[in-house]
């Protein structure tokens, strides 16, 4: 682990005036929640801060307070390039190398402003000036959490802090269920629930919001799509482009449901593949106890990630991955 300590962080936070903050590619729960929420602690300290993202996320992270103020790269390269440069300080928030920010990383790797790293992943690339990196957090979000508390400012977490924090802890860890999940963990929502935010409110937010095309899309991959490997304890979803495009896909409408057959009594191993409009397809791991899907990602589908959740990508066609998939398998176990 790398932890710099908060006495660095609070100086450098003071000589700053221009921040940006980003996070990663197809940006998450945990990557909105925490990225908004250093964004409102910010700018109660009078910070000029700006949350830029490489593209767009899901619709139902939209209500998350200051979200109308968030910045596309995708749509708004030549403003971004400008604040990058500009900026005295830049957070990078829930990844660990710029290969997670496609050309957004490019700019980075540019940038002269101190870079700080704020992240829960294994194996961090180094090019950040100041870490704080634990791959025991159950999230990026309890990471702010402590980064706020350690700097003496915890009385400064108000209501949208801690909505936006509850929507990382919530979301990272399956509603509180993942292994990631410690003392450490309830004691920071004991924290955030004193501020009077209310969790049933959060949740609702995040999963109450489904289109009926997205329910319906769920009932196809679960009755049509979900496969089981022979002779192994690993099931997996693979979905063309055409079959999301027949269900009015939107980004998040995917969400989760790699999740689904581990309800399947021994299942150890879940994956999920989808062809993407960005021309390759997109690859979850997920996997329980001791089974390393981030080793496995890293190795074989240049991805990364935690010990039971990881993704990457392949250039390969969709059943071309898939076989890929389940050769390979056989080595988790």
């Amino acid at each position: 682990m790398q932890k710099d300590s908060f006495l660095k962080f609070k100086n450098t936070i003071k000589k700053a005036n221009n921040i940006v903050i980003t996070t990663h590619w197809s940006p998450d729960g945990d990557a909105m929640g925490s990225s908004l929420a250093l964004y409102n602690y910010l700018l109660q300290l009078d910070k000029n801060v700006k949350v830029v993202v490489p593209n767009a996320y899901p619709e139902f992270l939209d209500w998350l307070p200051g979200n109308k103020n968030v910045i596309i790269h995708q749509k708004n390269e030549a403003k971004v390039e400008k604040l990058v440069k500009a900026a005295d300080l830049i957070f990078t928030l829930d990844f660990n190398s710029f290969k997670r920010i496609e050309k957004l990383g490019l700019l980075l790797e540019k940038a002269t402003a101190p870079i700080v790293l704020i992240d829960h992943h294994q194996q961090p690339d180094n090019y950040a000036t100041y870490y704080f990196h634990d791959v025991a957090a159950c999230s990026t979000c309890e990471l702010i959490y402590e980064l706020i508390a350690g700097m003496g400012h915890k009385k400064l977490i108000d209501k949208k802090i801690a909505a936006c924090l509850y929507t990382g802890l919530m979301t990272d860890t399956g509603s509180f269920r993942y292994p990631s999940v410690t003392a450490k963990t309830h004691l920071v929502l004991s924290e955030l629930l004193k501020t009077g935010m209310v969790p049933a409110d959060v949740h609702s937010a995040v999963y109450d919001t489904y289109s009926y095309e997205r329910l319906k899309l769920l009932g196809y991959l679960l009755s049509e799509k979900m496969e089981l490997v022979k002779d192994f304890p690993a099931a997996y979803f693979a979905i063309t482009e055409n079959e999301l495009k027949k269900f009015n896909y939107q980004k998040g409408d995917t969400e989760g449901i790699v999740n689904y057959p581990f309800s399947i009594k021994g299942i150890k191993v879940c994956a999920m593949f989808n062809e993407s409009e960005e021309g390759y397809i997109k690859v979850s791991f997920r996997s329980k106890g001791k089974i390393d899907v981030n080793k496995f990602a890293r190795d074989h589908f240049n991805g990364g990630g935690h010990i039971n959740a990881a993704g990457g990508k392949s250039t390969q066609t969709l059943e071309e991955t898939v076989n890929k998939f389940t050769t390979l398998v056989k080595t988790l176990f």
